[in-house]
């Protein structure tokens, strides 16, 4: 039986390239090697009956790579056990993870990928420091969408400017200085955007990527407040600064801001202090408040504050300071405002790669967390033909029974042939023994992200107790199962952030309707998931097991009302060609490609 093999993501080329040099100095010249070669070829030609190839006899770079840095192959029975029972990715003491299989669906991209996504990422970091920034895409099929140039050109100036005015700098504390002082100055060399956290992970992600978007196209730094539960998480995403808000910042209690706060935007304008129908040349910057407050947070199903639309945008930009709380990913929301629309055009010329690309500069796991992302994946996840992802999340205003959401599931996999079918011991021996004489038995490996072991449970039994009719093997892992969500607990989100990314290094996702943790995870990869849509308010099932998504983009759940000045609501999603309303919400919008 011929076993391919494949280089892992950790396995660097050059290694290749210095054991195939390093035979050089062994005494043994290479024309001897050639002499003895040519008489042997025409026995090896009769042993092996002209069957070479690149399937039946591995190259010695892929050799050399597989020895030394891949676990150790375990060759598959030709018949018998077809299925792996799977586990939660817990490795004995002791004892290595033993692989499936030797060959990796993802590891086709070696690490002569582009470690800089083709310009995304800057080359100007120590890679140590951060080993996730440079490494963590090689456990991802190539991305499915070019970057624009204006966007590398866009993020290189904006590092530029973050270092010129970010913390520690003589511009941040003048800044900071006359916001002590409660003074807007006029002609400020430098602006900025503080982001403040609001609800999950998936939340705080999305949303972080919509500020740092704002923060581009309206050339402000972007500085975000870093709480105790988020600690640790990421990298620094900006080479030689930081875009962590200094704990001295005057303005740095997250209580003060609120729907109500008299610093609001919206109540602004309510009580006259800022006008947005007045020239905005007129008004000079250090004749208003020292810092606006935007609450770009869901309320009653739409944006609280209406700060999408030009007349408000100009006045926006006399501000130096600009406080920003959301759990929105308003983006699309971005590419309504018209004042915003032809520089947004030439950023992303897909308008569904705007989060795949911002997420992917942004957020790179700390080492520690990436340790405990290549570690899980390098055991149980690396050497399979597939990776099926599944997301699971029951919300508390909408709860579904176990059984309900269970067979939701099934009829979607069942539907949309997610996963092989089951037979009988009986019925699959014949073709499960072919299959494995040939050598092409498929290893599918499931990896179920849920708060809940159930899932699990019942998948990893129906894939123990019976085989599947084509005789592929189906291994089945759980990586944690916490009962429920706890936003203030930093090992939680350690765990959730590694999760995210494992489930983002699958090659098809089936996740839950209206979940953000979802959501970033299939950005990440570029995938059109799957989505198991919500039962209507008043049923406890759904007709529809899941559809799949138009797009790769997330959901804005919350879209605001984009009739500015004509004080009326417009379904932009019948106006705009490249916006539409979500599968899984309704009323939400998301950014598509035609």
């Amino acid at each position: 039986m011929h076993v391919k093999r494949s280089r892992s993501p950790r396995a660097p080329a050059e290694d290749d390239k210095k054991r195939a040099g390093g035979w050089r100095g062994s005494g043994v010249r290479p024309e001897m090697v050639l002499v003895g070669f040519l008489l042997t070829l025409p026995l090896l030609f009769l042993v092996f009956g002209g069957r070479w190839g690149s399937s039946s006899f591995p190259s010695s770079s892929s050799s050399s790579s597989s020895a030394t840095s891949s676990p150790p192959v375990v060759s598959k029975p030709a018949v018998g056990r077809h299925v792996d029972a799977g586990d939660r990715g817990a490795t004995p003491q002791g004892q290595k993870p033993v692989p499936l299989k030797n060959v990796s669906a993802s590891t086709a991209t070696s690490v002569s990928q582009d470690k800089l996504l083709g310009g995304l990422l800057s080359a100007a970091f120590d890679e140590s420091s951060c080993q996730s920034r440079y490494k963590s895409n090689l456990y991802r099929k190539p991305s499915p969408f070019p970057l624009s140039p204006y966007l590398a050109q866009k993020l290189r100036k904006y590092e530029a400017y973050h270092k010129k005015c970010g913390p520690g700098t003589k511009r941040y504390r003048r800044a900071v200085k006359q916001l002590k002082a409660g003074r807007n100055a006029d002609d400020s060399e430098c602006k900025y955007v503080v982001w403040f956290p609001c609800n999950g992970l998936g939340n705080r992600m999305l949303t972080i990527a919509s500020t740092f978007l704002y923060a581009l196209l309206t050339d402000r730094v972007l500085l975000m407040h870093v709480s105790a539960e988020q600690e640790g998480l990421f990298c620094e995403p900006f080479p030689g600064s930081s875009w962590v808000l200094p704990r001295n910042f005057p303005q740095n209690n997250p209580h003060k801001l609120h729907i109500g706060a008299p610093e609001s935007y919206a109540n602004m304008l309510k009580s006259n202090v800022v006008r947005n129908d007045v020239d905005p040349a007129s008004v000079p910057a250090s004749s208003l408040p020292a810092y606006v407050y935007l609450h770009v947070e869901q309320f009653q199903l739409k944006l609280s504050d209406n700060v999408f639309c030009d007349e408000d945008q100009a006045m926006l930009g006399k501000f130096n300071w600009m406080i920003l709380k959301s759990d929105s990913y308003f983006a699309p929301a971005l590419f309504l405002t018209p004042m915003f629309e032809a520089e947004l055009a030439r950023m992303f010329p897909q308008k569904e790669a705007v989060f795949h690309h911002l997420g992917r500069y942004l957020f790179h796991p700390t080492n520690r967390v990436w340790g405990i992302i290549r570690r899980y994946y390098e055991a149980y996840l690396a050497r399979v033909d597939e990776k099926i992802g599944f997301q699971i999340r029951i919300f508390p205003e909408k709860p579904i029974k176990f059984e309900n959401m269970y067979d939701q599931l099934m009829r979607c996999i069942r539907e949309q042939r997610l996963l092989p079918e089951l037979g009988t011991a009986e019925t699959t021996t014949t073709n499960a023994t072919a299959t494995a004489d040939a050598g092409n038995g498929k290893v599918k490996a499931v990896l179920i992200a849920s708060l809940y072991s159930g899932y699990y449970e019942k998948i990893r039994g129906m894939y123990y107790e019976s085989p599947t009719k084509s005789g592929e093997i189906v291994a089945v892992f759980q990586p944690s199962h916490e009962e429920q969500q706890q936003y203030t607990s930093n090992e939680h989100n350690q765990k959730a952030l590694a999760e995210i990314y494992l489930l983002s290094y699958c090659d098809k996702i089936t996740m839950s309707a209206w979940s953000t943790f979802g959501y970033v995870a299939y950005s990440f990869a570029g995938v059109k998931p799957w989505i198991l849509l919500r039962p209507d308010w008043n049923r406890e099932t759904s007709d529809v097991a899941c559809v799949r998504s138009t797009s790769v983009e997330p959901c804005l759940h919350s879209p605001p009302i984009l009739g500015c000045r004509a004080k009326r609501d417009v379904d932009v999603a019948a106006v705009k060609p490249y916006v539409r309303h979500c599968e899984d919400v309704g009323f939400g919008l998301k950014l598509f490609d035609s």
